[in-house]
């Protein structure tokens, strides 16, 4: 069975605070579930990719059509597999899910979904329609809600560094890098980012600059972030990664291979975070050139993170606390 012959959907947990001026994860919280006449079933919320669409971008835009509220993603839950009747034949579907915290909207019926109701997670569990999905709420109760994101991104190709005879912090990016910059635009667009940090190098300025120029948000360069700032300066760039951790927005952060892996490492023995690798994922905190991790926090300490590829390589990894989704 190949890639192209299974059919990939994405959906989410859409999740709302019980009180409007609840204060997560302190008050109750409620899920979204959705009812289709078509099927006559209770679900939640996703649907099929559209051509050339990363799982996380269908995901938020059927939460959105089949729900009418916008969302935010958080930690992903997992993925739900099954075979689907198509054509005559059992045909092969995957479906990835993700946290999201409701933003705004309002539900409207349409000949697709004609209902909508928010539960707490057990009736939720109760009133779903396909067992499978039950696992989805309870990789979702298993962890504190998603309170802050914080993406940091690796810069991306920047040519050969034994072919690059001026100071190193200079080398700009290659063609194929310029290239994964523009990718990081729809890559991140799903997340609403209002900061961007970036190591003082220049490919790995000019790595988040069209994002920057995309989103409207300016760039502020830390050198604390770069290969030469951040030996001897572990536990400030902690301190500091913990301060954007408590903030409750989205910011983006461009560092170096050399700096990533290290800062994650401490980050995540601190908050007892171990690797758990998705299918074909590594489980390690490395990361190729354009990729990120995507380090979903609740109240200042780090619950889970997902390692997003390279623009168009995809979904490599996700960690989560010890004990939770495999």
């Amino acid at each position: 069975m190949t890639d192209a012959e299974v059919q990939r959907a994405a959906g989410g947990a859409l999740w709302r605070c019980s009180h409007p001026d609840g204060d997560p994860p302190d008050e109750g919280i409620e899920v979204a579930l959705v009812h289709r006449p078509r099927y006559d079933d209770w679900t939640l919320p996703k649907g099929k990719l559209n051509p050339g669409e990363s799982d996380l971008a269908a995901a938020l835009r059927e939460i959105e059509e089949e729900t009418g509220y916008t969302g935010s993603p958080g930690r992903y839950l997992g993925e739900v597999s099954y075979l689907k009747p198509t054509d005559g034949e059992a045909r092969p579907k995957v479906v990835c899910y993700w946290e999201f915290r409701a933003t705004g909207g309002s539900f409207f019926p349409t000949e697709e979904v004609d209902d909508l109701r928010w539960l707490p997670v057990d009736g939720a569990k109760g009133l779903l329609s396909r067992e499978a999905d039950q696992g989805i709420l309870e990789a979702f109760e298993e962890q504190p809600v998603t309170t802050s994101v914080v993406l940091m991104v690796r810069h991306a190709s920047a040519g050969n560094r034994a072919e690059w005879e001026r100071d190193d912090r200079l080398r700009p990016l290659d063609a194929k890098g310029r290239r994964q910059a523009e990718g990081l635009v729809s890559l991140l667009r799903p997340w609403a980012i209002s900061e961007i940090v970036s190591a003082d190098f220049v490919r790995c300025v000019e790595t988040v600059q069209p994002l920057g120029e995309s989103i409207g948000v300016s760039i502020t360069q830390d050198p604390l972030f770069s290969e030469l700032g951040y030996p001897g300066s572990e536990e400030r760039a902690i301190e500091l990664v913990r301060t954007m951790a408590n903030r409750e927005w989205v910011t983006c952060l461009c560092s170096q291979g050399d700096v990533i892996p290290d800062l994650l490492g401490r980050l995540a023995r601190q908050d007892d975070l171990a690797p758990h690798p998705r299918k074909g994922g590594r489980g390690s905190f490395k990361a190729k050139k354009g990729a990120v991790w995507a380090l979903c926090w609740s109240r200042g300490r780090l619950v889970g993170a997902e390692s997003l590829g390279p623009p168009h390589q995809g979904l490599e990894a996700s960690l989560e606390l010890p004990g939770t989704l495999g």
